[in-house]
């Protein structure tokens, strides 16, 4: 294949566009911004998780302590009949030997549930303290995130700004080549990642490998128009001044 060198030039042109497309890409699936964005949904999620979790501790609570009320009141009922009835005065001695003993288990019981409620209420009370330094955490963690995910829509927005901008100047590039050489360069750039470069003192842009004496005198007699391929990776090999021959 023969195509004029100033042609074969701007294929350096088209491999730095495609170059900086494909760090587009690989900058999309590895964006820090993203990568933050994910630190801090996990992170806001065991927050809200802890909270979750004292919210249901309270719940909790706030049913022991309702059953806990419901039998001081009972217990408390239970007091009160006796007494009115210790004081009526129309109890039978033995009866009233009774009330007296049932009265003094049933001070001592409501104190025992006394305590217990006491005990619940101040658990009651030190949980709600970590629903309040939860739900803090939370919003901060939502703010947090909120202002993570707006730095990663502005990183990405720049992406598509820039990759719109390089499809612009390939669009503009690629006319400029022959169907033949421009099929040539896709397919050796889908297979190794680079379609064409530079080559410099001896050495392939695309893979980096220097070229044997041998081989480099065949490419110096090579006609000007020629297209040249890298024995080592097939990459269209761009000849300038800089390439030593």
């Amino acid at each position: 294949m023969n195509v004029e060198p100033s042609v074969q030039s701007k294929l350096l042109q088209l491999a730095a566009v495609d170059a900086e497309l494909t760090r587009i890409a690989h900058r999309r699936t590895a964006l820090p911004e993203q990568q933050e964005v994910a630190r801090l949904a996990a992170e806001r999620n065991g927050y809200k998780d802890a909270a979750v979790a004292v919210e249901i501790g309270i719940d909790d609570l706030d049913r022991d302590i309702r059953k806990l009320e419901g039998e001081v009141e009972a217990v408390r009922k239970r007091e009160d009949r006796d007494r009115a009835m210790l004081t009526s005065g129309s109890v039978a001695a033995k009866q009233l030997s009774e009330l007296q003993h049932e009265l003094g288990s049933l001070e001592r019981r409501r104190a025992v549930l006394e305590d217990e409620l006491l005990t619940v209420m101040e658990q009651r009370e030190a949980m709600a303290a970590d629903h309040d330094h939860a739900g803090a955490r939370l919003s901060k963690a939502d703010q947090d995130l909120a202002d993570a995910e707006r730095l990663r829509d502005e990183a990405m927005a720049d992406l598509e700004v820039a990759q719109q901008r390089c499809e612009n100047d390939r669009a503009a590039l690629i006319g400029l080549f022959p169907g033949e050489l421009l099929a040539v360069y896709d397919k050796q750039r889908a297979a190794h990642g680079v379609g064409a470069a530079l080559l410099q003192a001896r050495r392939c842009g695309a893979c980096r490998i220097e070229i044997d004496r041998g081989e480099m005198q065949r490419i110096a007699k090579a006609a000007p128009d020629a297209v040249v391929r890298c024995p080592e990776c097939g990459a269209i090999m761009v000849r300038t001044k800089e390439s030593g021959l």
